[in-house]
């Protein structure tokens, strides 16, 4: 199975917002850069189309074109809890370095932690691999993606934040995970 994975384009909100699970839009005018390349990248027959529920994943599949989607809850990005909607620098100190410093067990609170989402990719993935898809688009987010990479490169969840994941990256995945490419 080969896997195109998509992260949606920069969202609606202001630089330093804390947005997790929730369910902002994208930013139209970012959203307009990125479309001739995902046209030309995703000029694929695929088999399925899987997104998030939340709206910046749901409107980047529509605006490509893509309307026979599925949406799977367990690609949603990290609960960030009481964090959500708040500025990353007002969010108190002593509860940010420990969970910065510990972000793979440690959950936000009446959040999740980095743990608890790749649970949620994991079986998303190992579901996934039951049926007999040649080729999978999946639109996401940062979190999911991070969580892929430890699947993938079976590393451990603390490296994965040692990869970058832009807005708007494609990342494509051959069917044995000898080849990885980045598309921007």
């Amino acid at each position: 199975m080969e896997l195109y994975i998509i992260r949606h384009t920069p969202v609606n909100l202001e630089k330093g917002i804390c947005y997790g699970q929730s369910d902002v839009g994208l930013n139209k005018a970012d959203l307009e850069k990125y479309l001739s390349i995902y046209k030309e990248e995703l000029a694929v027959d695929f088999d399925a189309i899987i997104s998030s529920p939340l709206k910046r994943c749901t409107q980047l599949a529509e605006v490509l074109g893509f309307d026979d989607y599925q949406m799977d809850h367990r690609l949603m990005e990290m609960n960030f809890g009481d964090w959500e909607l708040k500025k990353w620098n007002e969010i108190p100190l002593e509860e940010s370095e420990n969970w910065m410093n510990n972000f793979d067990s440690v959950s936000t609170p009446n959040g999740e932690s980095m743990l608890q989402l790749f649970n949620r990719v994991n079986s998303f993935y190992q579901e996934l691999k039951q049926y007999n898809h040649q080729k999978v688009l999946i639109v996401a987010h940062a979190g999911v993606i991070r969580c892929f990479w430890k699947i993938i490169l079976e590393i451990s969840l603390k490296n994965t934040m040692k990869i970058p994941v832009d807005y708007g990256e494609i990342f494509i995945i051959d069917s044995t995970f000898d080849m990885i490419k980045r598309k921007k």
